[in-house]
């Protein structure tokens, strides 16, 4: 007898209440983090110092995930206003020093204006947030 647990045969134990309250927890998690992702990059951007791709674009309203997604490539053939250092965590407890691009507020929006990935949906959205930043 197949119960539509991702193929499993066996009944799913616990209560499916649990599964619910999980969910639920995970998602209010999920939008804790983009909230407070889109606050910093906002705050961030509003020093009016060079920022990096990603922080620019998810100021202007494109969600994080995006955001870091296309920042490489949004970046690829613009010059940097300066470039800087960040540090990436590798695994366990060691991290890295890395160079980073950093962009002024015209830079950034004279390269939105004209970037556009090829997924269309994706396009959308970058064309709305070049509208606002232009507006």
């Amino acid at each position: 007898m197949e119960y539509g647990y991702g193929g499993s045969t066996a009944p799913r134990r616990g209560n499916p209440m649990n599964t619910r309250t999980r969910t639920a927890r995970h998602t209010l998690r999920q939008r804790t983090r983009t909230n407070r992702t889109t606050t910093q990059a906002t705050r961030n951007t509003a020093t009016g110092l060079p920022q990096p791709a990603s922080t620019h674009l998810i100021a202007a309203g494109i969600h994080p995930t995006l955001a870091r997604r296309y920042s490489g490539a949004f970046s690829r053939t613009i010059t940097p206003t300066t470039t800087g250092q960040t540090t990436i965590k590798l695994r366990g407890r060691r991290t890295k020093t890395v160079p980073v691009k950093l962009y002024d507020q015209a830079a950034f929006t004279a390269r939105l204006a004209t970037y556009r990935p090829r997924n269309a949906g994706d396009a959308r959205l970058f064309e709305q947030a070049a509208y606002r930043l232009a507006a």
